[in-house]
């Protein structure tokens, strides 16, 4: 009797649940699909960070191994004209940057500064056709000049006779010999060698090692030893009333020439 009597109203509950339960769930639905589009754009963003992250610990450890002082930049442009293979980075003047100054990735040398803003540079790639980087093979020392292609991962070694004693494999690296990149930096890898007998020259190219198409940081470089040569420029002139002094005085200043 309480069952029957009470059965209309928990027909009327059930219905009723039923259809707020399904406008819940469609409710819920919708809810739950938008936040699951904000987690996976979320998601694609710690992606791009943890990516960034790896690069720049990258950069950390290659400027250790550098051992001179970096600076840490950051690609804002790329020169759109295909005759040209240039950056624009967003460090200039006022960091310190300078005209030649050598830039790298986390893997090899990329190119050097050409021109100079207060707060952005432009970075010449050695893969371009106006530039020449002086070189040397690692394994045997043999010096040579790779000149830039115009492509983004080919440079040619156009100036070795036939019997140079180079190999597919080879590294290159800077020689230090056109008084812009210090030695010992690498620069690419030895990827084709054509020798012909009526040819005086081989035809040698290599292929960058530096990541110049994906390289988002780079590394702006200050050589530690050509600061310290600059640096104690001005104390000469301090020596001129020298003569002057008493025989234990000049072996005073010859002591102390060598400190400064």
């Amino acid at each position: 009797m309480h069952y029957l009597a009470d059965l209309p109203f928990t027909a009327s509950r059930w219905l009723d649940e039923t259809t707020s339960s399904h406008e819940t769930l469609l409710e819920q639905n919708r809810a739950l699909r938008a936040q699951n589009l904000r987690l996976l754009a979320e998601l694609q963003k710690y992606e791009s960070l943890q990516a960034e992250n790896l690069r720049l610990r990258d950069l950390v450890d290659s400027s250790f191994k550098i051992g001179d002082r970096v600076l840490v930049a950051e690609l804002s442009a790329v020169d759109l004209d295909p005759y040209k293979q240039q950056v624009i980075i967003n460090k200039g003047g006022v960091s310190g940057a300078f005209v030649g100054q050598p830039v790298l990735d986390a893997h090899a040398v990329m190119g050097q500064v050409t021109s100079v803003s207060p707060f952005a540079s432009t970075v010449l790639l050695i893969t371009d056709t106006s530039h020449a980087l002086p070189v040397q093979v690692l394994r045997n020392g043999l010096r040579t000049i790779a000149l830039g292609t115009g492509r983004i991962d080919e440079l040619k070694l156009p100036y070795l006779p036939t019997n140079s004693d180079i190999v597919e494999g080879d590294l290159l690296v800077t020689s230090g010999l056109g008084g812009k990149f210090p030695p010992g930096y690498p620069v690419a890898k030895v990827t084709r060698i054509d020798r012909s007998p009526d040819a005086p020259f081989s035809v040698v190219l290599a292929e960058p090692r530096a990541h110049l198409d994906r390289s988002r940081e780079v590394l702006l470089v200050w050589t530690v030893p050509n600061q310290l040569s600059v640096a104690p420029a001005d104390p000469p002139p301090e020596a001129a009333p020298a003569p002057a002094q008493p025989p234990q005085d000049l072996t005073d200043d010859s002591q102390a020439e060598p400190e400064t």
